[in-house]
């Protein structure tokens, strides 16, 4: 059965007394997800804006990503991974109901 989806990502960079700030928001249609991250910038550092917001960006996907996983993670233990004989976790997560995993 395929299933195709359209999330929608938006971020948001700000720079704040020598850091800078960056958030990101995915809208999935039903739900919001929030990421954040921060690079500051030592005194003694060139001012070069764009490593800040690569490294303020990076951090809050990986905040959001972070949150994703959690996020299945519960929607998995609240389906009841006994009723579907898959009680392993896997370093990636766990595999949901009806998938194979890695794929």
């Amino acid at each position: 059965m395929p299933h195709t989806v359209e999330w929608k990502v938006r971020l948001y960079l700000f720079e704040d007394e020598g850091t800078t700030k960056a958030r990101v928001v995915l809208n999935t249609g039903t739900t919001e997800f929030t990421g954040h991250g921060a690079a500051h910038r030592d005194p003694g550092d060139m001012d070069v804006p764009e490593v800040g917001d690569e490294l303020a960006a990076g951090r809050a996907m990986h905040d959001l990503g972070r949150r994703l996983v959690e996020t299945a993670e519960r929607d998995i233990d609240d389906l009841g991974t006994a009723a579907t004989g898959r009680s392993a976790r896997s370093e990636a997560g766990r595999p949901m109901p009806g998938r194979k995993h890695g794929g």
